[in-house]
C-alpha cells in the first residue's frame, strides 16, 4: 500500500473580492497510518484529518463531523469549511479534484467504505 499525495488548488472564501485566488493545498492519504482518513494541508502550518467517508459523502450532500463541515456547491465545486477556536477557514474545491483524489485513495489499496 502506498501513500497518496495530490496538489491541488483552492479558493478561500471571504467577503472581500481581493482574496480570490486560488491557495495551493495538498491532499494527503496514508493506509499505512490510518486507512480511514484523509488529510488536507492548508497554507501555513495548518493541516486538517478527517474521515475519508466524510469527503466523499460531502461531495453529495452537506455533512459535518467535529470541526470540518463538507458541501457540495453547484454542480462542480464543494466546499470545505475548517472551524477553530479563532475562527473559520471555507475553502472552495472543484468537485473533480476531489474524486480524482478519492479514487487514487481506493486503488491505494485501502477498502472502500460501503455505503
Amino acid at each position: 500500500m502506498s501513500a497518496v499525495e495530490q496538489y491541488a488548488r483552492a479558493h478561500v472564501v471571504t467577503d472581500s473580492p481581493e482574496d480570490a485566488d486560488a491557495v495551493p493545498v495538498i491532499l494527503r492519504y496514508d493506509p499505512g497510518g490510518d486507512p480511514r482518513s484523509v488529510r488536507v494541508g492548508l497554507p501555513g502550518p495548518n493541516e486538517w484529518a478527517f474521515p475519508r467517508e466524510l469527503l466523499e459523502r460531502g461531495l453529495i450532500a452537506p455533512v459535518s463531523s467535529g470541526d470540518v463541515t463538507i458541501w457540495p456547491c453547484g454542480r462542480v465545486q464543494a466546499v470545505i469549511e475548517f472551524h477553530t477556536a479563532e475562527g473559520a477557514e471555507v475553502m472552495q474545491f472543484d468537485s473533480k479534484e476531489l474524486l480524482r483524489f478519492l479514487r487514487r485513495t481506493y486503488m491505494a489499496g485501502a477498502t472502500p467504505v460501503a455505503r
